[in-house]
């Protein structure tokens, strides 16, 4: 449950500038200092920032001014941001521009490359000297040509990253790639124009430019492939801002007029005809038809719609012509609310993310340390090549110890998992719920409206010296002048069999036990035993089915026709289809279930008995489910509370996961911290599966970030890696966790 207080606001916006973990710790630093700020999180893989701000107390100007003094750009509207949410809406050509610039840097970085690479590894060829006639000097001088565009035009965005960092004594993998590949051209540039500085008489001059552009263009190969493979990851919620329609054809008088989304209003009456997209949610005022849901409830089956029934805003109508008046557009929409909710939770961290975001705010200071070290020892104990040595070992140790895998692997995966879960009617809030529901060891669920339908129905009718259409036809016309739910529940039945009703001559209201009254000339009383003691009623008519009935726990309502006892209804809150299975599966799962209820002993008794549940609680008010709760909890278990999100919310926020269940436009968005769109149970048992899956997936990603630098730092230093290698290798690790992140996409719901 949200417990933010009421007078803050909580705003994702678009970062740039971020190029690896240890940007996402200054970010954080930079804006966790404005006033008014709390709960700042910074996301590397969707490049968002998530906070909570007070309005009255935040300056937007000074987060802007603290973000760019830490090297980075953080866009703030304050008109905007009264709208509590930045979306790709507000520029969804950013990222598209980052990759054609990414890509047009790599174009001119490999065209450079690619002869100084042929160059330099021809020069040790005898026969070139003969083909080519000119000293090796001119051939270094020709290398240094090629290279310098590499470095200052392709690679320019490293030494400015680099040098702004520098201002702010901090480093990043830009500054990792820029020392590196900085000390190979400038030391390479001083042998080619300053020999004197370096080389001693008859020393053979050795460069190093092919080092440092293979680098820079690998890098970038990296970076590219990277950046492509985060837009994948991240096409949740563009998928889910593109079931809007852009225009709306609304009823303005007697004329239908086409016009943009952005212009809708409340209470406007909008026409939709077949295969047209809802613009917003509201009702039917007129028509009827079937509509897609999928893409909002993850139910693939259609759903009628007539005139009172709601309509979801991105669904799609298939059948029918229909008008509807709107409730809700924009961000207070279903859609609008599940766009918010997706994205909050792709900016939130998992907490398995702690671990790696402390060490990247301390990785590239010590890589720097080492990689100087490693230069040292070589100088001290490298032999007659130890320079040189030493140089391209300290490019190796700089370049392969990037930790660029090390940002990506949690981001990534709970981007593409959330996504995935919102395409499956599944909506987790945050990076938390996610990897927390791969341990609940308890699901307890609330009865009614969750494991049953929470609609009382009419499920047996006994009758005696009456056929049942004319006792439904009695029953129901009587009932017509009540509120109750149980009244509702039989007129429901009666009008589903095509019943005429007729007018009631008489009716009276008896608080808690039934209702009397006179239709069609006959005198009827309906209630409970009780009622029917009081009128002196004989019920050895129907004494076998009663005895029978009592240990259901179904309500059972008496009809008295005339003085005589003439019927039986039996009405109860059937069971979901696939409650059973859903408990099974648990089961199977070693999850323990446990069903909470505020009915009698015997209906739960009787409602546990039907699903296999493995324990129940009765008459438990709905202040006390949250102390059922906590005595779970305090015997170490995990506990997940699947309730309806309304009634159930004191549950749903003690537990350790709370599962809001609903349909469309009913569900509570603020309850629960996992929301499941459709009122199908199996959405738990796939929760668990995702988080299941989502938690490998980052295990193995951490895993693979780890042991590359592990393993590739100290090979470095030894003078077992070239730099070139590094460079390809470190640029691969990152492509490698994307694309292992992206493999959710996968999960299939069953």
């Amino acid at each position: 449950m949200n417990n933010r207080n009421a007078t803050t606001k909580k705003i994702t916006v678009p970062v740039e500038g971020m190029t690896c973990a240890s940007c996402v710790v200054r970010v954080e630093k930079a804006i966790s200092k404005a006033e008014g700020v709390k709960n700042v999180s910074v996301n590397f893989a969707s490049e968002k920032a998530s906070f909570e701000f007070d309005p009255m107390n935040t300056d937007y100007r000074k987060i802007e001014k603290l973000v760019e003094e830490a090297g980075y750009k953080i866009l703030l509207d304050s008109e905007k941001l009264s709208g509590g949410s930045f979306s790709e809406k507000e520029n969804p050509d950013q990222h598209t521009e980052y990759e054609k610039k990414l890509k047009r840097d790599l174009i001119f970085s490999a065209v450079m490359t690619i002869p100084i690479v042929i160059i330099s590894m021809s020069v040790s060829w005898e026969n070139f000297h003969k083909m080519l006639p000119v000293s090796i000097n001119d051939i270094n001088k020709i290398l240094f040509l090629l290279t310098l565009p590499v470095v200052f035009i392709s690679g320019k965005r490293f030494y400015v990253i680099f040098w702004n960092n520098l201002k702010h004594l901090s480093a990043d993998m830009n500054s990792l790639v820029a020392v590196g590949t900085g000390a190979a051209f400038i030391f390479s540039t001083i042998v080619v124009l300053f020999p004197e500085l370096v080389l001693k008489p008859g020393d053979l001059p050795h460069v190093y430019f092919d080092t440092a552009a293979v680098i820079i263009t690998l890098i970038l190969m990296g970076r590219w492939l990277e950046a492509r493979a985060k837009s994948k990851a991240n096409t949740a919620i563009k998928k889910l801002m593109g079931l809007q329609p852009k225009t709306a054809i609304v009823k303005r008088g007697t004329a239908e007029i086409e016009i943009q989304l952005d212009e809708l209003r409340i209470g406007d009456i909008v026409v939709v005809k077949p295969g047209g997209k809802i613009p917003a949610d509201g009702r039917i005022v007129f028509g009827n038809s079937v509509l897609d849901e999928s893409m909002i409830t993850g139910e693939s089956k259609q759903v009628e719609k007539v005139i009172g029934d709601k309509v979801i805003g991105g669904t799609i109508n298939k059948t029918g012509y229909f008008e509807f008046e709107i409730s809700a557009v924009g961000n207070n929409s279903v859609l609008g609310q599940i766009i918010k909710m997706v994205e909050e939770a792709q900016g939130s961290k998992a907490p398995i993310q702690n671990l790696a975001d402390k060490v990247a705010a301390i990785f590239v200071p010590t890589v720097i340390a080492f990689a100087v070290l490693t230069f040292i020892m070589w100088l001290i104990f490298g032999g007659n090549n130890a320079f040189n040595s030493g140089l391209i070992n300290f490019v190796a140790v700089l370049i392969i110890a990037c930790p660029c895998a090390l940002g990506l692997a949690t981001p990534t995966a709970l981007i593409v998992g959330t996504g995935k879960g919102a395409q499956l009617g599944i909506l987790i809030k945050n990076g938390s719920s996610l990897e927390l529901a791969h341990k609940i060891t308890t699901v307890i669920f609330d009865k009614t409206g969750t494991i049953t339908k929470g609609e009382p129905t009419v499920t047996e009718i006994f009758t005696y010296g009456i056929s049942e259409e004319e006792l439904l036809r009695l029953v129901a016309s009587a009932e017509n002048k009540s509120e109750h739910p149980i009244a509702e529940s039989i007129i429901k039945f009666a009008k589903e069999k095509n019943i005429n009703f007729v007018e009631t001559e008489s009716f009276h209201s008896i608080t808690g036990k039934g209702i009397s009254a006179v239709v069609n000339g006959r005198a009827i009383v309906i209630g409970n035993e009780k009622l029917m003691n009081e009128y002196s009623t004989n019920l050895d008519i129907f004494k076998e089915q009663i005895l029978k009935l009592n240990p259901t726990g179904k309500t059972t309502v008496y009809v008295n026709i005339d003085g005589e006892l003439k019927g039986l209804l039996c009405i109860s809150d059937s069971v979901k289809p696939n409650s059973a299975e859903t408990i099974k599966r648990l089961k199977e799962m070693n999850i323990k279930t446990v069903m909470i209820t505020g009915d009698d002993k015997k209906t739960a008794e009787s409602i546990a008995e039907q699903i296999g549940i493995d324990f129940f609680e009765a008459e438990v008010m709905p202040g006390d489910k949250a102390n059922a709760i906590k005595k779970y909890q305090n015997n170490n278990e995990v506990v997940a509370m699947v309730g309806d999100g309304i009634n159930d919310a004191p549950a749903l926020a003690q537990s350790d996961v709370g599962i809001a269940i609903g349909t469309g436009t009913d569900i509570a968005m603020e309850s629960g911290s996992i929301v499941l769109m459709s009122g199908d149970l199996n959405g738990v048992i796939n929760a668990i599966r995702l988080s299941k899956k989502t938690l490998s997936i980052i295990k193995q990603n951490l895993f693979w970030a780890f042991i590359y630098n592990v393993i590739g730092i100290p090979l470095a230093a030894f003078g077992l890696l070239n730099p070139m290698f590094a460079a390809f290798a470190m640029s691969m690790s990152s492509v490698s966790v994307v694309s292992n992140s992206l493999r959710l996409k996968n999960f299939k719901a069953k």
